[in-house]
């Protein structure tokens, strides 16, 4: 059964997800290492992980299987998830695959060497409702996808 993961402390689309999973009944796993409010809606399942810089993100490559689905903005996470066979979308709508995952992760080392070289700070564009609703397209059109290939 499809399940979708969400990499949930600073994910600013949660309540998107939990909208249509709820719509097509899919189970949610919101993983964070702080507590989350619960929202009553027996399909989703709060995890809290102990402190650590990527524990959310191990659990979630511990537990996505083939055909889930995983959000996330991590780029080494959503390399770990499409390594175990789940489909990764960002918050903006950006599906990962193994055909560009290659490319997300040696762009985040370039950055990062480039921060840490200039001592410099990157900042990502805001969040806007273009975002948003490219989000929900691609969430839909990736459950669709997900649906049909089983």
């Amino acid at each position: 059964m499809l399940e979708i993961f969400v990499d949930a402390d600073a994910c600013p689309v949660k309540a998107e997800v939990e909208r249509v999973a709820t719509r097509h009944g899919l189970k949610i796993h919101l993983v964070s290492n702080s507590g989350m409010r619960p929202t009553g809606n027996p399909l989703v399942h709060n995890v809290v992980v102990s402190d650590g810089a990527d524990a959310a993100d191990d659990w979630i490559a511990q537990h996505v299987g083939p055909g889930d689905l995983v959000i996330t903005a991590d780029i080494p996470l959503a390399s770990r998830s499409l390594d175990k066979g789940a489909r990764v979308i960002g918050p903006k709508g950006k599906t990962f695959t193994a055909q560009n995952i290659g490319m997300a992760l040696a762009t985040r080392a370039l950055l990062q060497h480039h921060r840490e070289a200039e001592g410099t700070q990157t900042f990502n564009a805001g969040f806007g409702p273009r975002d948003r609703s490219n989000f929900l397209n691609v969430l839909e059109n990736e459950i669709q996808a997900i649906k049909r290939s089983r």
